[in-house]
């Protein structure tokens, strides 16, 4: 059988890793091992922080638009209802921009979909 060397193979592969550990503290920047561990660990976490984040961005949204629905005597689920009845397509973070942004633009929303 043929001997396989793959010396510079395996040392391309470490390389990838520990430059993907730059930055983490003590081994687990400098120790192969350690810093594949926490590099797996680390790639999961932004895995899960990427879907987590648009999580928090709609329950951030629906919280503005209620708060700003009820002050103009209606809650998020009925103004949402009342929004598809009139088929007023607005996206929820387009929604809560308006809240935010241009409460004149909201109110005139509200008006729209109360009569």
């Amino acid at each position: 059988m043929v001997r396989v060397k793959r010396g510079n193979v395996a040392a391309k592969r470490r390389k990838k890793i520990l430059k993907l550990a730059k930055g983490f503290k003590g081994a687990h920047s400098r120790l192969f091992r350690t810093a594949n561990g926490q590099v797996m660990k680390a790639l999961v976490y932004s895995y899960v922080g990427r879907k987590r984040r648009k999580r928090d961005f709609k329950r951030l949204w629906i919280c503005r638009v209620n708060a700003a629905s009820r002050s103009h005597g209606l809650n998020y689920s009925k103004l949402r209802n009342l929004m598809k009845q009139a088929s007023l397509n607005i996206n929820l973070k387009m929604l809560a921009q308006l809240v935010l942004f241009d409460k004149k633009a909201f109110s005139q929303i509200i008006d729209l979909v109360n009569k």
